[in-house]
C-alpha cells in the first residue's frame, strides 16, 4: 500500500511540474545584475526585450558594439536588451562579473543590463535558457545555443518571437526593424 501511496504522489509531483513548465511565464523570472542585485522581469511588461548571451573573449564580442548601438537608438521605455555572461562555449567567458562588466564598459562602453555569468545550456543551464530553448516551457518553438551571441526577441506581452544565432548582427534589418516595432 505505501508503494502505491508513493508511487501515486511521484505521479502527481511530476504532473504538477509538466504543469509548471507550461504555465512559467516569461515575467516570472527573477535573474541576478552584474551588480549583485534581483532584477524582477516583471518590470519588462509592455518593452520589446532581446536576450543575448554574451562572451569577453570569442570572435563574435565586437558585438557588444552594435549591441550597444542598437541600445543606445532604441533603448527606453518600449525597448531594452539584456546581456547574459556565459563560459559555454571555448571557455570564451573565463571572468567574474566584476572583469566582466569592466571589460565591457572599458572596451565597448556598455548600458545596456548585464547580469551575473550563467549557463546557458546543459544540465546546469539557467531556467531561463530552458525557457528560451524549450517550445514546452515557452509555448512557441525550440532552439538550439550553439556558441556566444544568440539573439532571443520577446514581444511587449512576454511571447518568445524569435531567435537569432551569433552570426547575425544586432544591426541586422529584421531585428532592427522588429524592435522598432515595424514587425
Amino acid at each position: 500500500m505505501k508503494a502505491v501511496l508513493i508511487m501515486v504522489s511521484l505521479f502527481s509531483f511530476f504532473n504538477l511540474c509538466k504543469g509548471q513548465e507550461k504555465a512559467m511565464n516569461f515575467y516570472d523570472f527573477k535573474m541576478k545584475t552584474i551588480d549583485g542585485k534581483e532584477f524582477d522581469f516583471a518590470q519588462l511588461k509592455g518593452k520589446r526585450v532581446m536576450i543575448v548571451n554574451t562572451a569577453s573573449e570569442c570572435g563574435y564580442t565586437p558585438q557588444y558594439e552594435q549591441l550597444q548601438e542598437l541600445y543606445k537608438a532604441y533603448g527606453g521605455d518600449n525597448f531594452v536588451l539584456l546581456g547574459f555572461p556565459a563560459n559555454n562555449f571555448g571557455e570564451q567567458e573565463p571572468g567574474n562579473d566584476t572583469t566582466i562588466k569592466a571589460f565591457c564598459k572599458k572596451n565597448y562602453g556598455v548600458t545596456f543590463p548585464l547580469f551575473s555569468k550563467i549557463s546557458v545550456k546543459g544540465n546546469d543551464a539557467a531556467l531561463l535558457y530552458q525557457w528560451l530553448c524549450k517550445k514546452a516551457m515557452n509555448g512557441v518553438s525550440d532552439a538550439t545555443v550553439k556558441w556566444n551571441f544568440n539573439k532571443f526577441l520577446i514581444d511587449e506581452t512576454g511571447k518568445w518571437v524569435a531567435w537569432y544565432p551569433s552570426k547575425a548582427s544586432p544591426m541586422d534589418k529584421d531585428i532592427v526593424s522588429w524592435v522598432k516595432g515595424k514587425k
